[in-house]
C-alpha cells in the first residue's frame, strides 16, 4: 500500500527551501532520469538570477508530504510577469484578453524555465500513488492561482502522461512539435548514413566534410574536460544567439558556472576552434535516454558548421553514449533533412475567466488537428529515409 499524503501543499519561494534529496526523491532516475527537472539545475536558475522574481520568473514551487513527513511529490511552478522563455506561445491570447479589459497577468507557470524539454512536470514518488500525487499538486496548483489572482495555469512540455492526465482533469490540451533523432538499432554514424537516400546521404557527407575542414579542430568536452576559458568562449557564443533572437539573452555567466559545478558529468559541450580560438559551440546536456541539445552560438559564420556541431556531431554522440533520441531544441523544418523527423510536444492549460477559456478551447481544437496533419505532410514527404 501507498503511503498516505498529508491534504496541505505547501509553497516554496525558492528550490533551496526543499531538501536536494528529497526533490530528487520525485523525479525520474535511470533511463528516465531528465536533466530539466533535478534539483541542480532549476536551483541553479535561480541562484545565477537566472530564473528569479527580478527576472519575471517568481519561484512558487509546490511539495505534498507524506504522513511520515517526507515529500511525495513536487512541481517546479513560477509566477510569470511576461510570456518570454517559455516556446509555448501565448502572447495572442494576452493581447485579446487585455484588450477586452482583462489582465492576463500575472500567470503560473509549471515548467522548467528556457527549456522547450518534454520531462515530467508533476514530480511523485515512485512508492506513491501516481494519481493521487498527481490530482493533490494539481488542487494546490489551481488554488495557488485564485489566491493570487492569476489568471491561469499553464503546463509547458509535460511527459504526456502528465499531458494525458491534465486534459482528464479538464484542462485545455494542446499539441505542437519539435524535431527529434531516433536510434533505430544504429551502432554507427555510418549507420544512420546507410538507412538514408543515396541523395541524403552524399549531402550530408558534403557538409561535414565542408564544416570540418573550414575549422582547425571540433572537440567535445564533458566532465574534467571542461574549463571556466571553455564556458567563457560558449557565454560569448550564447550571447550572441541570444541577442539576436530575443533582445537580450535569458541565461546569465552565473548559471554556465553553476552548471559546471554542479552537472558537467551531465555536459556534452563540442566546440570549434579555429585560427587558435574558439569560433562556435553547442550546449548539450545528457538525459537517462535521451541527448538534449540546448544552445548554439559562433563568432564567426563557417558554412555548414551549425549542422555539423549541433546536429551531425549529436547524432554520433547520442550513439556512442547508447542514448536511442536526441532532441535538437525548439523549430527548425531543415532539420527534417538532417535526420531529425517530426515529433509530439505537449502543454496544458486552465483559464480562470471563461470569456478567454471558452474561444481558446475551440482555437486549440483546431490547431491540434493541424499539427496533426503538417507533422503526417512533412514526414511522408520530405523524410531523408530510404523507402520500402
Amino acid at each position: 500500500m501507498s503511503p498516505a499524503l498529508k491534504p496541505a501543499v505547501r509553497v516554496h519561494r525558492q528550490i533551496a527551501e526543499v531538501e536536494r534529496a528529497s526533490w530528487d526523491a520525485c523525479a525520474p532516475i535511470g533511463v528516465g532520469y531528465n536533466p530539466f527537472v533535478s534539483f541542480d539545475f532549476l536551483d541553479a536558475l535561480e541562484q545565477s538570477g537566472s530564473a528569479c522574481d527580478a527576472a519575471g520568473w517568481a519561484p512558487h514551487h509546490l511539495t505534498v508530504e507524506d504522513e511520515a513527513g517526507r515529500v511525495a511529490a513536487a512541481m517546479p511552478l513560477y509566477l510569470k510577469s511576461h510570456s518570454q522563455g517559455e516556446y509555448v506561445f501565448d502572447w495572442s491570447w494576452a493581447d485579446a484578453y487585455e484588450r477586452a479589459g482583462g489582465r492576463y497577468y500575472p500567470k503560473l507557470q509549471c515548467a522548467s524555465p528556457f527549456s522547450p524539454v518534454t520531462g515530467p512536470r508533476l514530480l511523485v514518488r515512485p512508492d506513491i500513488d501516481p494519481i493521487e500525487g498527481r490530482q493533490t499538486l494539481l488542487g494546490g496548483a489551481l488554488t495557488l492561482c485564485q489566491r493570487l489572482g492569476a489568471s491561469g495555469l499553464h503546463v509547458t512540455f509535460p511527459a504526456r502522461e502528465d499531458w494525458r492526465f491534465l486534459g482528464d482533469a479538464g484542462l485545455l490540451p494542446r499539441q505542437d512539435q519539435q524535431y527529434h533523432w531516433f536510434n533505430n538499432g544504429y551502432a554507427t554514424f555510418d549507420d544512420f548514413l546507410a538507412a538514408l537516400s543515396s541523395g541524403r546521404r552524399k549531402t550530408i557527407r558534403r557538409e561535414r566534410r565542408e564544416a570540418q575542414a573550414a575549422v582547425d579542430e571540433i572537440v567535445a568536452l564533458t566532465g574534467a574536460e571542461l574549463t571556466p576559458a571553455h564556458w567563457d568562449a560558449f557565454f560569448d557564443f550564447y550571447q550572441d544567439t541570444g541577442g539576436r533572437k530575443w533582445g537580450q539573452p535569458y541565461l546569465t555567466r552565473a548559471f554556465f558556472t553553476q552548471l559546471h559545478e554542479r552537472m558537467a558529468d551531465r555536459v556534452l559541450l563540442i566546440l570549434a576552434r579555429k585560427a587558435g580560438r574558439w569560433v562556435a559551440g553547442a550546449l548539450n546536456l545528457i538525459g537517462g535516454d535521451c541527448l538534449y541539445g540546448r544552445h548554439w552560438g559562433c563568432v564567426e559564420d563557417v558554412p555548414f558548421l551549425h549542422f555539423e556541431l549541433c546536429y551531425y556531431q549529436a547524432i554520433e554522440h547520442g550513439i556512442r553514449l547508447g542514448l536511442p533520441r536526441v532532441e535538437a531544441g525548439a523549430q527548425g523544418q531543415h532539420k527534417i533533412a538532417r535526420g531529425y523527423l517530426p515529433a509530439e510536444v505537449y502543454s496544458a492549460h486552465w483559464i480562470a475567466d471563461p470569456g478567454l477559456r471558452e474561444p481558446v478551447r475551440r482555437y486549440l481544437d483546431q490547431e491540434r488537428l493541424a499539427v496533426r496533419q503538417e507533422m503526417d505532410w512533412l514526414a511522408e514527404e520530405f523524410s531523408p529515409f530510404r523507402q520500402g
